[in-house]
Parts: C-alpha cells; sequence; structure tokens
C-alpha cells in the first residue's frame, strides 16, 4: 500500500508541474498551443513510465524541467515545449521518429531527431571525434535553431541535477558546457542562463574557488546593497523631476566573471571594484525608446563623472544577438566605478529572454521573416567547409564571444564584425565572391595592408581584381571563421589540382628509374620526406619544393630495405632532442598517478610550470608521456572537456630532495637600493638561488621578473611575504 501512496504522491506531483508548466510560459498560448502540449506531455508521461533517473526521481521531471526552461526562461513557443517534453523518447524509449512524425507532423519530429543525434554522441572519445560531434551539433542550426536552444536547457538542469553523478562525471560535463554550451548561449543571447552555466560549471571544476568567491560575496552582500542604495538615492530625485516611470535594480557580477577578472587581472576579490552593475529599467513606447535612454543619460551624468573611453551604445547599432541598451561607467561614491545600465522594458526582456522576445506580439509572417533574419545572422557565424572537425570548432569558438565593431560600407551601410577583423574579413562578409577577389583595401579613403584592424566607425571599401586569388598568406590577414574557411577551402582546392600534375611528374620520373609508384612507394616516400599524407608528397613535387636530386637519393636509399626500416625506426622512436629519460625517471620521481598512486615519468607543462604542493593532474600526450599541468591551468577546462579519457589524477607524495624553478614577478615605485633589498631577502634570508633576474623603470615605477629555484610552494609562499613587505613594493605575484 505505501508503494501505492508513494506513486500517487509522484503522479499528483507530475500533474502539479505540468500546470505550472502552462502557467509560466513566456508567449500566449493558444487552445491549439494547449492541445499540442498536452498531447507531447501524455506521450512523454506514456514514454517514460519506467524510468528514474540517477537521483532516484521519475524520468518525467526532466522533460518537464526542460520544456519550463525553454516556457519561461528562453520564452520559445509551444512547437518548442513540446519538442522539450519529447526530447528524449526517441532516444530512450521504443517510440519512433516515425511515431513522433505521425502523432505531431514534420516540424517537430525534424527537432527531435537533432536532439537525438546530439544524444547519441559517444561519451568517451578522441579530440577529432568530439570535435566532429561538436561540428554536427552545431550544423543542426542550419536544420533548425531549437535544436541547440533545447539542448543548451538540457543541459542547464542537467548542471541544477549533477550533485547525483560521480565526480569524474561532474567534472566531464561541467567542462565540457565550458567549452562549447556556455559560449554557445551567449552567441545565441541567452545571457542569462549563459552566466548559470558559468557559475554551476565553475562550481564542479573549481569547487574551492567557487565556494570561497561564494562565500565573499554573501560576506559583502550587505555593504553592497547599501552602496547601491546611495547611488540610486542621488539620482532618483532628478528621474522623478522628470516625470519618467522606471526601476533602478542592483545586480552582483556572476561568480564566474569575477573569477575571469581575478585571474586576467591577477588581482584578490577585495581589489576588484566593479563587481556589480546598476540597471535604470524605463518604460517607453517604441517611438521614445532612443530619446528617453539619452535623457537618462544625461541626468545620470549630471550626477557622476562618466568614464568616456567606457560608453556603449548598443541602441543605436544593437549587438547581432539582438541585445540593445547603453552602458556607461560613472564614477559613484567613495571614488568606486559603477557600469550603469540603461535599457527599456522591450530591450530588458530581449537581454533577459534572448531574441525569442522580439516574437512575443508578432504573428505570421511577420514572426516568420523576423526569425529568419535571426536564424540567418547566427548561421554567417556557422560558415564551414569540410575541413578539420576541430578547426572548425576551434574557429567557430573563436567568433563567439569575440565583441562587436561597426564599420560602414562605401554607400553608408552599416556591417557588424567581430573585434579584430581585417579588411579582408571585411571582404568576405560582404560576399564570397568579392572576398576570393581581394586585392587591396581603403579605409577612410586611404589604402591600407589586408591586415590591418578596423575599428568602430571606419569606412572601408574592397578593391577587387578577375586575377586575384587567396594565397596561404591570407590565413594570417583574416580572423573571422568565414573568410578563414572560404579561403582554406580556396587553397585546398589549388593544391589539389597541383598534385594531380605532381603524382602524373612524379609517376614519369620514377619510371625512368626503374621504380613503379603503387601504393608501398607512396608510403615510404611519404616516411622518407617527413610528410603527413600522399597529397603533401604530391603537391612538392607539382610546385618543385620536392626536385630530381632528392627523387633520385629516394630511389637510391628505397634499394636498401633494411637500412630504410631501420631508420625509419629511429626517426618514430627516438627521444625528443635534449631529454634525458633515464634522468627523467630517476629525478622527477615526486608524484604519483591514479588509484593505484603509482610511480610513472612524466615531464612538467611549460604553459603552467607546476611546483611541488601545487594541485596537479595528469595529462597523456600522443607523443611526449605523461604532462603535468596545474589544475588552474588556462588550459584545464578545454583538456578536461575535449580529452577527458587522457586525465589521470596526480598528487605530490615526497618533495624534500627536488628542486623547482618558479618565476615571480613585482611592481611598484622605484627607491634607491630596492634591488639590494629584494636579493638580500632572496639569497640571505631564505637561502633560495636565483636563476634569472630582470628589472625595468618607467617614470618613477619599477617592474622585474626572477627566476627562482624552489623546493615547494610552501618555501615559494613564505618567499613572497617576506618580499611584500619591503618598502615601495606594491605587488608580487608568482607567474
Amino acid at each position: 500500500m505505501a508503494t501505492q501512496a508513494v506513486i500517487e504522491e509522484e503522479n499528483k506531483a507530475i500533474a502539479r508541474e505540468y500546470k505550472e508548466l502552462l502557467r509560466i510560459s513566456y508567449q500566449n498560448l493558444t487552445n491549439e498551443d494547449k492541445k499540442l502540449i498536452r498531447q507531447a506531455f501524455d506521450v512523454a508521461v506514456d514514454a517514460h513510465k519506467d524510468q528514474r533517473r540517477k537521483s532516484g526521481e521519475a524520468y518525467i521531471f526532466h522533460p518537464i524541467a526542460v520544456a519550463k526552461i525553454v516556457a519561461s526562461e528562453i520564452g520559445l513557443d509551444a512547437t518548442s515545449i513540446a519538442a522539450a517534453l519529447l526530447h528524449d523518447v526517441v532516444e530512450d524509449t521504443p517510440y519512433t521518429l516515425d511515431d513522433i512524425e505521425q502523432i505531431f507532423g514534420e516540424t517537430i519530429a525534424r527537432i527531435v531527431d537533432g536532439l537525438t543525434k546530439i544524444g547519441h554522441l559517444k561519451k568517451d572519445m578522441n579530440i577529432s571525434q568530439q570535435a566532429e560531434n561538436f561540428r554536427k551539433m552545431l550544423l543542426t542550426l542550419h536544420d533548425d535553431v531549437r535544436v541547440i536552444i533545447i539542448k543548451i536547457a538540457d543541459r542547464y538542469h542537467n548542471l541544477l541535477t549533477l550533485d547525483s553523478m560521480a565526480e569524474h562525471k561532474q567534472v566531464k560535463i561541467a567542462s565540457e558546457t565550458l567549452y562549447i554550451y556556455a559560449p554557445l548561449a551567449h552567441r545565441i543571447g541567452l545571457y542569462n542562463i549563459k552566466t548559470e552555466l558559468e557559475d554551476l560549471s565553475l562550481k564542479y571544476t573549481e569547487p574551492e574557488v567557487y565556494k570561497d568567491i561564494q562565500g565573499k560575496i554573501e560576506g559583502s552582500k550587505e555593504a553592497q546593497e547599501k552602496y547601491i542604495q546611495d547611488f540610486s538615492k542621488v539620482i532618483q530625485d532628478s528621474l522623478d523631476k522628470e516625470g519618467l516611470n522606471y526601476e533602478i535594480k542592483g545586480r552582483m557580477k556572476s561568480t564566474f566573471s569575477i573569477r575571469r577578472k581575478m585571474q586576467s587581472q591577477n588581482v584578490t576579490f577585495e581589489e576588484i571594484y566593479d563587481k556589480f552593475a546598476i540597471r535604470i529599467i524605463y518604460k517607453s513606447d517604441r517611438k521614445n525608446e532612443k530619446f528617453l535612454a539619452w535623457k537618462i543619460y544625461s541626468i545620470v551624468t549630471d550626477n557622476f563623472t562618466p568614464n568616456p573611453v567606457r560608453l556603449r551604445d548598443w541602441i543605436s547599432s544593437p549587438k547581432s544577438t539582438g541585445y540593445e541598451a547603453l552602458h556607461i561607467t560613472v564614477m559613484g561614491p567613495m571614488g568606486r566605478w559603477v557600469e550603469v545600465q540603461i535599457r527599456s522594458e522591450r530591450m530588458h526582456e530581449i537581454a533577459e529572454k534572448g531574441y525569442a522576445a522580439h516574437f512575443k506580439y508578432k504573428h505570421g509572417d511577420q514572426k516568420e521573416q523576423g526569425i529568419e533574419i535571426w536564424l540567418n545572422r547566427l548561421q554567417e557565424a556557422m560558415e564551414t567547409s569540410n575541413g578539420s572537425a576541430v578547426d572548425f570548432v576551434e574557429e567557430f569558438k573563436l567568433n563567439l564571444y569575440s565583441k562587436e565593431i561597426f564599420v560602414f560600407t562605401p554607400n553608408g551601410e552599416l556591417k557588424a564584425l567581430p573585434k579584430g577583423a581585417t579588411p579582408l574579413d571585411f571582404a568576405f562578409n560582404i560576399h564570397t565572391e568579392v572576398g576570393m577577389h581581394t586585392r587591396g583595401a581603403k579605409v577612410n579613403g586611404k589604402l591600407v595592408p589586408l591586415n590591418t584592424v578596423l575599428k568602430s566607425g571606419d569606412q572601408v571599401e574592397i578593391i577587387t581584381s578577375d586575377n586575384a586569388k587567396p594565397n596561404q598568406n591570407w590565413l594570417d590577414y583574416a580572423t573571422t571563421a568565414r573568410a578563414r574557411s572560404k579561403i582554406r577551402s580556396s587553397l585546398r582546392e589549388e593544391k589539389k589540382e597541383v598534385a594531380t600534375e605532381g603524382k602524373e611528374i612524379l609517376r614519369r620520373k620514377l619510371k625512368s628509374l626503374k621504380i613503379t609508384l603503387n601504393e608501398d612507394v607512396i608510403n615510404k616516400m611519404v616516411t622518407y620526406f617527413k610528410l603527413k599524407t600522399s597529397l603533401d608528397l604530391f603537391y612538392r613535387i607539382g610546385n618543385g619544393v620536392i626536385d630530381n636530386k632528392q627523387i633520385r637519393d629516394f630511389a637510391a636509399s628505397y634499394n636498401n630495405a633494411f637500412l630504410n626500416f631501420f631508420k625509419n625506426r629511429m626517426r618514430r622512436k627516438g627521444a625528443p632532442e635534449g631529454i634525458d629519460r633515464d634522468e627523467i625517471t630517476a629525478t622527477y620521481d615526486m608524484l604519483v598517478f591514479g588509484k593505484e598512486e603509482e610511480k610513472l615519468s612524466y615531464t612538467l607543462a611549460n604553459c603552467c610550470n607546476p611546483i611541488p604542493g601545487d594541485p596537479v593532474f595528469g595529462f597523456v600526450t600522443v607523443n611526449e608521456g605523461i604532462k603535468v599541468h596545474k589544475k588552474d591551468c588556462p588550459n584545464a577546462i578545454s583538456m578536461q572537456s575535449k580529452f577527458a579519457y587522457r586525465i589521470i589524477s596526480a598528487k605530490w607524495i615526497d618533495s624534500s630532495q627536488e628542486e623547482f624553478i618558479a618565476e615571480i614577478r613585482m611592481s611598484g615605485i622605484d627607491n634607491l637600493g630596492l634591488i639590494n633589498s629584494i636579493t638580500d631577502i632572496i639569497s640571505d634570508e631564505m637561502h633560495v638561488n636565483m636563476r634569472n633576474i630582470n628589472f625595468s623603470t618607467d617614470g618613477g615605477t619599477f617592474t622585474g621578473r626572477i627566476k627562482l629555484v624552489v623546493k615547494n610552494k610552501s618555501i615559494l609562499k613564505k618567499l613572497l611575504d617576506n618580499l611584500k613587505r619591503i618598502n615601495g613594493i606594491d605587488k608580487v605575484t608568482r607567474v
């Protein structure tokens, strides 16, 4: 009976969740919409009736939760809500795609199919497989952007319920989220969800850091709220006098963005001043929105001095995600910079919900047309060819977080480009054919190199010629994924033509040397010339890089098969230059790996330079054995996401005998005898050896870098603390 009571209680909870889903939907649902959602709900309940999640609850709660995120936090339509309810049906239950198409029609079936394909991705895979899967996922944007949006909602709910998973899976899922899903949410304009994804991921990738920052945010909450009140009070009277209908909200920056700032600026939590932003959200009709925004700007800057460099006008030129707002940074009370965001209620809805908010009140053709424009903008970032999947994912990510600049065509048309874009990127943005035939460029009427970095407000004119075509240097000049993929594609085509000719030349030359061109000979030549593929070989012969003499030398060595085999073995298996394997094994023996705590050979990664005492992990490379990285290494997130199967746990067990190189950076006021004081503490007091010392002064301040030989982290920490006490030193940090 108890079990029956539990089942009844669960069914009531499921019914409550369903009613809640309809109640919180952001779009106005018609009776037809409600009927569609009810039908999807019934199919999902039936399909998942025997399934439970890792936490023990009925599985149906997960699709309902994803549908609620899609309905209220992203604000999509009934079709999307229905697809979200059905997103796991084809993957995990007896229902087929044909069943879904028969019941719900082609659109929902297509979205569920896209979600099922993403769901089928293998959990452990090498980098190229994972990149290929990400590429497939990203390319579903071409079918229907709702696939990606529902997938982001699915990932968001998974992170909210990640506590029931094993620790290594938590780190894997969180790292993957930071690697691809958070940037995607950012690109699609889902800023709130992007922030949540980043914060939740940080909770699992760096739990101690997350806890520490959260504690400090809580601790300073009262002081921050008082500061926001004091700031608001100053401008409220002026705004009220103008009869404006508005509200002022203070918002703390996210844990992840505070962490990123601490890392990039090398500062502590206390040293970050702009930990919060203030939003002024005003009521307005569409006609007066812009006028009122600048009126509020004028009132704010009458009371507080603005920082002229930090004005961002996304009302005149909205971001490609649809984001509109006026951002200013002003000097607030107590000499602290405060970011003020001015936006209308409509702009606020778009910022909170993403571009879907545009379509709340639109119907029919108008709605479809708006979505089409948005999709086209998104797909420009997805432009790709059949190149390497790894390149595709990396280049796509380059375009995700990039800030935008706005430049003009010769006719005065405004074009948005990523920050750092060049005239070549602009040319490909206009049209592929314009890009392909670019001969030169003029910026503001002056001829400039093709790698000139464009600035907002530049007017750009492209000079074309029928004879011009892409060359290898263009890859150094272009920064956008679209331009780079088109250039690569063109270079590949050209390479294929030269290689076809090269193959025929090689066949003739080998024939005269009494050697027949076959697969075995090609493979041996590729190895002999240290190339990667037969295409590289034929291309080099076609353009004359490999000449007659080199081909004759190969023919001579080809006849001595044993010697050739021996040489190849040596070439493949020789230790990297300058590394003595015995020395590595004997010297670096204080790290143990894996659950069994085995002692294995390894090298220390140059990117983060770990020393004993640092939290570390091992990474199994393809050619260089195990590389050891710090857990907060800049590359850690990417490695944990892309190569989870190659990460092994590592810890220090004995560091009493070994010495390690650590580099410190310091800055401060240049005093007489300062360097003496620094070297006295390092050499005489702490008995630490210096390998390299470099100081420079500029306008009464100094910066210095010193390479030290230390035994462990505690000695280094003590040394840093002692150096900080020297009069005139402002900051000492480890590089």
